[in-house]
């Protein structure tokens, strides 16, 4: 993993959230502990309206997690009730975290590969719909990001299991003086919910 990444979860500290919040994620680390028990695939897709910012973070570190915690077979996906762009901050964010990113495809919706370590696939960023066929059609657990999607979305296709994990848009602050530390702030508290997640999993 690349050291400014590791040097970044190093800093995570999972004592900052709450008894409350610590419930809601443990359907998802339930989830991901059956998986790993029974030795199957874990497939998680994070849910947003627009695909554009919560559901990416959310995409790119529990893949980074898994890795980091060494529990094997994780794909993560992410997807939205519409398809946008992923928002160029997001993009940002990541990369002032140590993420390698680049563009391999220009357009209004552009394509980027984010990529965590030198010998894994990189993660493909981009904005989807939930019917896209980058996403999985079974056997998956989807993982709603924001609360509208959660209301536009009481049933998700194919999806074992739908779990509601929200998290504030950083949105509200674009193009404002707070824009990158309230887009970093939000990353974080996605990272560091996700490293309390993937660290209660037992490998053996």
């Amino acid at each position: 993993m690349f050291s400014e990444i590791e040097q970044v979860i190093k800093g995570l500290n999972p004592q900052t959230i709450s008894v409350e919040r610590k419930a809601i994620l443990q359907s998802l680390t339930d989830f991901v502990q059956s998986k790993v028990s029974n030795h199957r695939e874990i497939r998680i897709n994070f849910i947003c309206t627009h695909n554009s910012r919560r559901s990416h973070l959310s995409q790119v570190w529990a893949q980074t997690l898994a890795h980091y915690f060494n529990v094997k077979n994780v794909f993560c996906y992410s997807a939205g009730t519409e398809s946008t762009a992923l928002f160029p901050m997001v993009a940002e964010t990541l990369r002032n975290s140590g993420f390698q990113i680049k563009t391999i495809s220009k357009s209004e919706n552009p394509v980027y590969s984010i990529k965590y370590t030198y010998n894994q696939h990189p993660i493909i960023g981009f904005s989807k719909r939930l019917d896209d066929d980058f996403n999985p059609k079974s056997e998956f657990v989807a993982i709603m990001t924001c609360d509208s999607a959660n209301e536009a979305c009481p049933f998700v296709s194919g999806a074992e299991k739908r779990i509601p994990i929200t998290f504030e848009d950083p949105k509200a602050f674009d193009n404002t003086p707070q824009q990158a530390e309230k887009y970093n702030e939000r990353s974080l508290q996605i990272a560091t919910e996700l490293f309390y997640v993937f660290s209660q999993i037992k490998t053996s």
